[in-house]
């Protein structure tokens, strides 16, 4: 079946749609232009790009190669998204600015195609306009844009446009090529971030309006032979169903490697469906009124009342029954089954992480009720013959309070210290915003308040391992020795991420060899190596306990292999003591004036180098 245009409205020209587009894309970056001005922040942002060792390398065929194996981490596969990354590590370097920018540019280009795509399919274009707008300003898509971890959201959401814009053109005029470009588009979108999986129920719900390709069941032409019509639709639609399976089943594989799906399972399914049901409200009630938002907002678990939940129950039920009473207006039922099913993979009932809830996650859900509520709201305008330039002028005030908000909560993501304790400001027992700011406040040089955020998060989540470990680390550093041990076991029984159980293992180790037991130090680093192979102090710790052993070849080999990841001064040092103590003495001196290259004031190179000379001066 065609795709159809209403008659009785006059398409806007081609040029104007264009300049209306170019007007959104240009507003749209002017709104989140100081997002170039934040940092990275300390949730995230480390594993996807600032301590991300295959992403700091840049684009190459190697690292290409990685992108789109189970070797990368992060609990899930998008390899779209990692190469991303690496093409702005490859163009920008460090400088967060230019990631910020790219985010930015996909958000603005989002919003543009956004309002393409509505006014080709509907022929409205000032509605098509507002809806547009409307996602462009929001403030619940500020996470998605202003975090530089969450570039997944505007990167799958470009492709999944696409996707519902070659859709439409395979509407027009079905044939295997057409159907071939949804598929590459939807493959695309599933490889940036999994939350499109959806887009098949999507793609029935614009079936059924506004591309009108089967009628109502209470329509003339109904009943069985419409039911017979939305069959062959969904068949239509199996060979996207079965990518939206393979890539939902490597997201799990990807999930349970790295243990992130572990901790959930421990949700009881009663605690689940209570946040899922407070949650769809909650999420409409923030895209009213969008304050008090958050980077992270916990789980409430066992402490949901049943009298939110039942209000929350009784609010979805009263929506869907106005929508089904009035469900000749088509818009309304695809824009309320639209909210609720692209929502539903994020809505708790199969959890993934410790939050309730996501702004992140409204990204593509409240793109349905944008629409309905615009279009509901312009039918009643066409009822009482207002006037579309104050129908502009009405929405222009609308979206000035959104763009306000927006503008502000841009400006909580200037840094971790800055984001986090907003967040705290905003929630209560929220562990990951404890731990968080506690994170930010030692990396400001203030661990006595650090120490404090850290003991409130393990008291809100005692499994919370990293919180353990940053514990561990101000304990170490103020000499706590055994406390330290204690909670860097603490973290290694409760880790399931590979990089901070090599450190809980390595700082572990450490402590060992400070106290003289070489044994256990030997086993924990040796642990610690396994883990991360990466890490020059792991190297550098096992060769100073292998000599403690005398294994002076095994110390040697140590410190080349610390050395041949980074040059260091210690390593050389050590390299040094190793090669002097197997009475390589020309290699020694050698080692000990290289760390005194590196490190022109290191007393022990100076001295063990002077020692040397003399000695082989004898």
């Amino acid at each position: 079946m065609a795709l159809s245009l209403p008659d009785q409205h006059v398409r806007a020209s081609l040029w104007l749609r264009l300049l209306l587009a170019a007007v959104l894309a240009a507003g749209t970056l002017a709104l989140y232009l100081p997002a170039i001005h934040d940092g990275f922040v300390n949730y995230d942002d480390p594993d996807y790009v600032t301590r991300n060792v295959q992403v700091l390398k840049g684009l190459s065929w190697s690292n290409l190669k990685w992108a789109f194996s189970e070797a990368n981490y992060a609990a899930n596969w998008h390899p779209l998204t990692w190469i991303s990354h690496m093409a702005d590590v490859q163009w920008y370097g460090n400088n967060p600015a230019g990631h910020h920018f790219t985010s930015i540019l996909l958000h603005s280009l989002d919003a543009a195609i956004l309002f393409l795509l509505l006014e080709w399919a509907t022929g409205l274009t000032l509605r098509s306009a507002t809806v547009a707008g409307l996602f462009a300003v929001h403030p619940l898509n500020v996470e998605s844009v202003a975090w530089i971890a969450e570039r997944k959201t505007p990167l799958s959401v470009l492709f999944f446009l696409l996707a519902l814009w070659a859709y439409g053109w395979y509407v027009r005029k079905p044939t295997v090529g057409r159907y071939a470009f949804v598929a590459i588009f939807f493959s695309l979108a599933l490889m940036a971030k999994v939350m499109v999986i959806t887009f098949p129920f999507a793609l029935l719900l614009l079936d059924y309006w506004p591309f009108k390709r089967f009628p109502h069941p209470d329509a003339p032409g109904g009943g069985p032979g419409s039911l017979r019509l939305f069959l062959n639709l969904v068949l239509e639609k199996v060979p996207l169903f079965l990518l939206a399976a393979a890539d939902a089943w490597l997201m799990i594989l990807a999930q349970r490697k790295t243990g992130s799906v572990g901790s959930s399972l421990a949700l009881p399914l009663a605690w689940r469906v209570k946040n899922a049901l407070y949650s769809y409200v909650a999420y409409l009630r923030d895209a009213i009124w969008p304050v008090r938002l958050a980077v992270f907002y916990p789980h409430p678990e066992g402490s949901l009342s049943w009298t939110k939940v039942l209000v929350a129950t009784a609010v979805l039920l009263a929506i869907s029954a106005l929508v089904w009473r009035y469900r000749e207006k088509g818009y309304l039922l695809t824009g309320w089954l639209w909210f609720l099913g692209t929502m539903f993979p994020m809505i708790g009932i199969v959890q993934s992480g410790r939050q309730g809830m996501a702004d992140r996650y409204a990204y593509i859900p409240l793109l349905g009720i944008f629409l309905a509520v615009v279009w509901l709201l312009a039918d009643w305008a066409g009822k009482v013959q207002l006037r579309q330039r104050l129908l502009i002028v009405l929405f222009l005030v609308a979206c000035i309070p959104y763009a306000y908000l927006t503008r502000k909560q841009i400006g909580y993501w200037k840094d971790s210290y800055t984001l986090f304790r907003h967040t705290l400001e905003v929630t209560v027992n929220n562990g990951i915003a404890e731990n968080n700011f506690g994170s930010a406040l030692l990396e400001r040089g203030e661990p006595a308040q650090a120490a404090a955020h850290f003991e409130a998060a393990i008291r809100f989540i005692p499994g919370l391992a990293s919180a353990h470990y940053n514990l561990g680390v101000i304990l170490q550093m103020g000499g706590r020795a055994d406390e330290a041990a204690r909670e860097y076991r603490l973290a290694i029984a409760n880790s399931s991420d590979p990089l901070e159980l090599a450190q809980s293992h390595n700082n572990l180790g450490i402590l060992d060899l400070q106290s003289g037991k070489s044994a256990e130090a030997l086993t924990e680093l040796t642990a610690a190596i396994a883990l991360n192979p990466g890490e020059l102090n792991s190297y550098i710790g096992r060769g100073m306990a292998e000599l403690q052993f005398w294994n002076v070849d095994a110390a040697i080999a140590d410190f080349s292999r610390a050395l041949a990841i980074s040059p260091s001064p210690v390593a050389y040092f050590n390299l040094g003591r190793a090669l002097e103590a197997k009475g390589d003495f020309s290699g020694a001196a050698n080692a000990y004036s290289s760390a005194l290259r590196l490190a022109p004031g290191m007393t022990e190179a100076q001295s063990s180098l002077q020692a040397l000379r003399a000695k082989m001066a004898k």
